[in-house]
């Protein structure tokens, strides 16, 4: 699975630490990021990351194109709350990916439900409709 992880600045620590309890799960699959968020979580787990550019850059609206083409099987935005100026590619994201059927989780306890739930095998079906999924 292709898997896209952004954070906020007030959670991108969060995002790291996620990454860290969730490493074994996430080295299974191919990992895209936003340059600031996935050089974090890289330097931290040691996980290869495909960097994007930073999301004030167009980071998001590249992994938004991603997920357009059916290439992202699932998207990790730590959106902080406490920012709401900071909502606008929160929701746009939010909006192809329901446009896509890509899961999408904004908070660490939605981001658990969907890495458990690709643990167990719960995303096999993104295998039929993006096969190019398989880790090379």
């Amino acid at each position: 699975m292709n898997i896209a992880l952004m954070a906020h600045d007030g959670k991108k620590e969060l995002m790291v630490d996620f990454c860290i309890a969730y490493c074994g799960i996430l080295a299974e699959h191919t990992i895209i990021a936003t340059n600031t968020t996935g050089k974090l979580v890289s330097e931290a787990t040691g996980l290869p990351i495909e960097l994007y550019m930073n999301a004030t850059q167009g980071g998001v609206q590249q992994i938004g194109a991603r997920i357009a083409y059916n290439e992202i099987d699932l998207v990790l935005f730590f959106a902080d709350p406490y920012h709401p100026e900071l909502f606008g590619p929160v929701n746009e994201l939010a909006l192809i990916c329901a446009t896509h059927n890509i899961p999408f989780a904004s908070n660490m306890a939605t981001a658990e439900v969907l890495v458990q739930g690709l643990r167990r095998g719960d995303f096999a079906w993104r295998d039929i409709v993006n096969p190019k999924n398989k880790k090379k």
